[in-house]
């Protein structure tokens, strides 16, 4: 008996939680690797992890499975272009851009507010994704403001809103978990 519920409607209420929009990249032998996530993680700070997934219908899913380091580029809003380059299935997303390739062969995009470099620290079964743990070891950021994704569609950050919250402990012990 499965939910009461189709993939769709899942998919529709899954859409109501924003979320950044980042580009993974790895290389596997002379083969560069790129696509669009949303599903990415902080997991632990001590040590370092983060995560995202994967499609296991993805074209390249057993390549990616057998990446031992990539990179994790957080888009900024200017970025909706190259995101919509690496979120496309089959394409030759790397046609015209000049990635920098760093000292552990990652390669780098010249984009993004955000870059983290990471060694693949685990991979697990996630239903019809895998799930990819990875080790950050560097990162670098950039002044700008994140790309959003909410409800199917890119978005931008508003003003913060000016009301405080209101907590007898103060907002310092609210947010020192994030």
């Amino acid at each position: 008996m499965g939910p009461g519920f189709t993939e769709r409607q899942f998919r529709d209420a899954l859409g109501l939680f924003p979320t950044g929009v980042a580009i993974v990249a790895a290389r596997v032998g002379e083969t560069l690797l790129g696509a669009t996530i949303s599903s990415f993680n902080s997991v632990s700070l001590s040590p370092p992890l983060i995560l995202f997934s994967l499609s296991r219908s993805a074209l390249s899913a057993s390549l990616w499975r057998s990446a031992e380091a990539f990179s994790i580029t957080i888009l900024g809003e200017g970025d909706r272009e190259l995101s919509n380059r690496f979120a496309k299935a089959g394409a030759d997303k790397w046609q015209g851009i000049d990635p920098l390739i760093s000292d552990e062969g990652i390669p780098l995009l010249p984009a993004g507010v955000a870059t983290f470099m990471c060694r693949t620290y685990a991979v697990h079964d996630g239903g019809d994704h895998d799930i990819f743990i990875g080790r950050a070891f560097s990162f670098s950021t950039s002044a700008g403001e994140p790309l959003l994704f909410y409800r199917g569609k890119y978005r931008h950050l508003k003003p913060p809103l000016e009301t405080p919250l209101e907590t007898p402990l103060g907002l310092d012990h609210v947010l020192r978990g994030w």
